[in-house]
């Protein structure tokens, strides 16, 4: 544990011509005094002017969380356009920044740290981007200068656009400065309906013809306005290219760069590889790399830290490295859960329930991933009305994990209302929770029908997995000696 160096108040939130911080563009309404660890953080009330006051003493900085604030900042540092040497030079050289950061999540989550509780990779992320964005907004192209600077405000220059003094990849050379006023409406302007289409950035036409619409690009560069900038041949080819190799059909990788555009702007040798590489040593079939993209895309932009603390969860929870392989193969979102605040609640009120949760996430990994108030206690309370005790759902559970991640109203309760119409006792649905995940209309009422035809009755299991040639021949059967009696 190491003491974080004082930042002193004045030039703590500083924007361009101006040394006042304005609440109403980053709102952080805080107490009086706040506790960090082992140290704390006074904070004077804010003026009329809406500038804040604040005080540094001593907070105690855990190296672990530090480390997440330096992954994030360098991610969000790769996206703007400079390469992965470029970004950890920048971050080397932030340590204020870095610490300002870290303060910064003291104060975000106050009650976290007054209780000794640590933030996650994941929740860490999320408190940091949005202010990292919102600080691109407002410095621009002298946001490199001011986090390398910080405290100190970088210098005014009225002349020509100053020469960055980092070494940038090919990619960055090419983008224009982006100022404050004009970083995303430049971006847009590109991809905009005025422009003609023969005039839209190579790297935009060879992704409609690659299949991706044009208003779909639109919202892309409205998220991420880099975007409009990546270079054709050394970006985005490269990662479609990638993308192919590992399986992913043509068709499908617009549908892939929608829901995830940052990783256009991701080094392949530096990022996408080696966390490709890593995550197959964990045991991820590498036969199955295209589905798992498909379905969670954003699994390259994770950090390592981030994929171990899931890993380490599940391997506390008792599975076996195969397990744990299969279950990031099948459920790759799993990863970008936050361990503490949904994968452990999640499991812990399961076992509280009498399930074991190391065989329910084997079987049905996305289980993990639900809300207790929204999806699993609702479920539980339904078949508690339903006169079942908690020892029986346990067992339905247990026999069946995907009970639990069927809508009720959609699924669970039609199926039952038919179920009670069938005469079956309320125990066949213990032995046979499976009977949930058959289709209403597809499968369970005709197989009732024509269970009821012949005048037969079949355990519920034997009339919804018996396969169509085998029924089919118990039934036969069945009505042949039933004409014979008529006869």
């Amino acid at each position: 544990m190491t003491t974080s160096p004082s930042v002193h108040s004045p030039h703590l939130f500083f924007l361009p011509k101006t040394s006042c911080f304005s609440v109403t563009r980053i709102p952080l309404w805080l107490p009086a005094k706040v506790e960090c660890f082992q140290g704390k953080l006074e904070v004077a009330e804010s003026g009329l002017d809406g500038s804040l006051s604040l005080k540094p003493v001593a907070a105690t900085v855990s190296t672990t969380k530090k480390k997440e604030v330096e992954d994030v900042l360098t991610f969000f540092l790769e996206q703007q356009g400079l390469s992965n040497i470029a970004a950890a030079t920048v971050v080397k050289k932030s340590d204020l920044f870095l610490e300002h950061l870290v303060s910064k999540l003291h104060i975000l989550h106050e009650t976290r740290f007054l209780t000794g509780t640590e933030l996650t990779a994941f929740e860490i992320r999320e408190a940091v981007s949005p202010y990292l964005e919102a600080l691109l907004a407002e410095h621009g192209d002298t946001l490199i200068d001011m986090i390398r600077r910080f405290p100190n405000p970088p210098p005014e220059v009225e002349s020509a656009p100053r020469t960055p003094s980092l070494e940038l990849n090919p990619d960055q050379e090419k983008l224009p400065v982006l100022t404050i006023d004009s970083k995303r409406p430049k971006a847009m302007a590109r991809v905009s309906e005025t422009v003609r289409v023969e005039d839209l950035p190579p790297h935009i036409m060879y992704l409609i013809e690659l299949g991706l619409d044009l208003e779909k690009i639109r919202t892309m560069t409205r998220k991420f306005p880099a975007f409009s900038y990546y270079n054709l041949e050394r970006k985005i080819k490269p990662l479609v290219k990638f993308l192919l190799e590992l399986g992913v059909p043509e068709s499908d990788i617009p549908r892939v760069l929608y829901k995830s555009p940052q990783l256009c702007g991701i080094s392949l040798s530096n990022n996408l590889i080696p966390t490709m590489k890593y995550l197959e040593e964990l045991g991820v079939d590498k036969q199955k790399w295209s589905k798992l993209i498909l379905r969670f895309p954003i699994i390259f932009t994770l950090s390592r830290r981030k994929i171990n603390s899931t890993v380490s969860f599940l391997t506390e929870m008792g599975l076996s490295k195969e397990a744990i392989g299969k279950v990031l193969t099948r459920c790759p979102t799993i990863v970008g859960c936050s361990v503490e605040d949904n994968l452990r609640p999640t499991a812990r009120y399961f076992s509280s329930l009498g399930v074991d949760v190391a065989v329910i996430v084997q079987y049905c990994p996305p289980i993990l991933t639900l809300g207790i108030e929204s999806n699993l206690r609702p479920t539980t309370e339904f078949f508690l009305e339903k006169g079942y005790s908690m020892e029986e759902i346990a067992t339905m559970i247990q026999r069946s994990p995907s009970l639990y991640t069927f809508s009720l109203s959609k699924n669970v309760l039609p199926k039952w209302e038919f179920f009670l119409s069938m005469g079956y006792p309320r125990s066949e649905l213990v032995k046979f929770p499976v009977y949930f995940n058959f289709s209403l209309e597809g499968r369970i009422k005709p197989r009732y029908a024509l269970m009821e035809a012949c005048g037969s009755r079949w355990t519920l299991s034997r009339l919804l997995t018996a396969s169509d040639s085998s029924l089919e021949k118990v039934v036969k059967a069945k009505m042949g000696k039933m004409e014979n009696n008529d006869c």
